[in-house]
C-alpha cells in the first residue's frame, strides 16, 4: 500500500522530533518516497542531515530557499504528496493550521495541499488538555484533517497523562487506514439517538435537560465514514447533520420511542446516546400559563424507558447504552447494563471536569455485561466515537 507513495513529513519543535526519524525510516523501507520539512524549532532537537540520510532527499527548512531543481518548494511538495504527516505536532503548529496561518514553509505547504494531512499531537499533558488545544484539534477534524490521538504515560518533563507521541506502528497503521479507508460497517444498518427530549408544559415551556447532542452526532458521523447506513433520531440540538446520515427529528420522548421502534427491526446496531426525559407533565396546558402570585405545581408521570424496551425486544441487534451519573458511577452502570440487556454501556460522571453536558470532550468508562470496565482518558467526542465504534466492531465480529 505504501510502495510508490509520496509522503511529506512535517517535523516541528518538540522533544518527540527524534521519533519522526523512525517514521521516515519505516516509510522508506516500505518503498515510499519521503520529503521532510523541518521548522526552526525542530532543528533545535534533530539536525536536517539525519533526515537526509534516511530519506535520501534534501530536507526543506526555509520558505525562501530554493534547492537545485525546485522552483516553488511549497507548491511542488503539495502537488507531489499523496499524504502529509505532521509529527510531532506541537500546540503551536496545531493552532496555526486550525487558523490558516502560513508564516513558514511547513504551514504554507499545508495550506496548498489537497491530499490528506495526518496530525500527530505531542506535548505536555496540561497543554494537550487545555481547552484551546482541544478546540483547535476539533476544528482540524471538522476541516478534514486526520488526527492520531497521543499515547498516555510518563513524559520527559516528569508529568504523566495523555500527550506522548503515539507509537510509530500506530501512526503507520493510521496512515494505511487514511490512504485506503476500511469500510468496516459497509452493509450495516445503524441507529443513533442524540440530544435531549423536551416534554411540553404549555405552548411555550417544556421540561428538558442539558444534553447538547454532540456525542450522538459524533457517533453518527463516524459510523457514516465507516460505510454504515446511518439513521439519526435527534431531539432538538442546533447541530449540523453529518454527511451521509439520515436524520429523523423528534421532540418528545414518545416521539423518539415511536421513531426508534419503527426502525429497530432492521437495524444491526443501535446506540442510545440521547438524554431521554424520565418524566413528563401528565397534561399539557393548551394556553400559556400566566405568572401570578400563587405557586405552580406540575404533576409529572413517567415516560417509557426506550432502552429497556429495546433490550426486551432484542433479537439480532447489538445494543449500546449511555449512562450519565453524578454518583456511584460503576455500580449504577453495572445495574443498568444487566437490567436493560445491553451489549455495551458507556458511562460517565457528568460532575467530572471534561465530562459535563455541552462539553466538547468526554471522560468515560466502557462497561461489558461480564463486568469488565475499560476507563478511557479525556478526549474529544469525535475521537471517543472512534474508540466506541472500534469496541462495537469487535463485538460484531464475535457475533458472526
Amino acid at each position: 500500500m505504501l510502495k510508490g507513495k509520496c509522503f511529506v513529513i512535517g517535523v516541528t519543535g518538540g522533544i518527540a522530533a527524534y521519533r519522526a526519524l523512525d517514521l521516515a525510516s519505516g516509510l522508506v523501507k516500505a518503498g515510499a518516497e519521503v520529503h521532510v520539512i523541518m521548522t526552526a524549532g525542530a532543528q533545535q532537537f534533530v539536525r536536517p542531515l539525519a533526515f537526509e540520510s534516511i530519506s535520501h532527499n534534501r530536507v526543506h527548512v526555509d520558505t525562501f530557499e530554493t534547492p537545485p531543481g525546485w522552483r516553488y518548494p511549497h507548491l511542488e511538495l503539495a502537488r507531489q504528496a499523496d499524504m502529509a504527516v505532521i509529527v510531532p505536532a506541537t500546540a503551536n503548529i496545531i493552532a496555526k493550521m486550525a487558523c490558516g496561518i502560513a508564516d513558514d514553509l511547513l504551514t504554507t505547504t499545508v495550506l496548498a495541499m489537497g491530499c490528506p494531512v495526518l496530525v500527530c499531537p505531542a506535548m505536555n499533558v496540561h497543554m494537550y488538555l487545555n481547552q484551546v488545544v482541544q478546540d483547535n484539534l476539533k476544528r482540524l477534524r471538522r476541516m478534514g484533517f486526520y488526527v492520531v490521538d497521543p499515547a498516555v504515560g510518563p513524559q520527559a518533563c516528569g508529568d504523566e497523562g495523555p500527550g506522548r507521541l503515539a507509537d510509530v506502528p500506530v501512526i503507520l497503521e493510521k496512515i494505511k487506514e487514511v490512504l485506503e479507508p476500511k469500510k468496516e460497517l459497509a452493509r450495516r444498518a445503524v441507529l443513533v439517538t442524540a440530544g435531549g427530549t423536551r416534554e411540553p408544559i404549555d405552548p411555550v415551556r417544556y421540561v428538558g435537560n442539558r444534553s447538547s447532542g454532540k456525542m450522538g452526532y459524533a457517533l453518527a458521523e463516524t459510523a457514516a465514514l465507516r460505510g454504515a447506513e446511518v439513521y439519526l433520531v435527534s431531539a432538538p440540538t442546533g447541530l449540523t447533520v453529518p454527511d451521509g446520515v439520515q436524520v429523523i427529528n423528534v421532540e418528545t420522548a414518545e416521539q423518539m420511542r415511536r421513531a426508534v421502534l419503527e426502525l429497530y427491526p432492521r437495524m444491526d446496531v443501535v446506540i442510545k446516546a440521547a438524554a431521554v426525559a424520565d418524566y413528563r407533565p401528565r397534561a399539557m396546558v393548551d394556553q400559556k400559563i400566566k405568572k401570578n402570585e400563587s405557586s405552580l405545581v406540575l404533576e409529572l408521570e413517567k415516560t417509557t424507558d426506550i432502552l429497556a424496551e429495546l433490550g426486551r425486544q432484542k433479537t439480532h441487534q447489538l445494543l449500546v447504552g449511555f449512562a450519565a451519573e453524578t454518583e456511584d458511577l460503576i455500580n449504577n452502570a453495572r445495574e443498568k447494563i444487566n437490567k436493560k440487556n445491553l451489549d455495551l454501556l458507556v458511562a460517565n460522571d457528568v460532575t467530572q471536569p471534561g465530562a459535563g453536558f455541552g462539553s466538547d470532550t468526554n471522560l468515560v468508562q466502557i462497561l461489558y455485561p461480564d463486568g469488565t470496565v475499560e476507563p478511557q482518558p479525556v478526549m474529544d467526542k469525535l475521537a471517543l466515537s472512534e474508540v466506541i465504534w472500534d469496541k462495537i466492531q469487535q463485538l460484531l465480529l464475535v457475533k458472526k
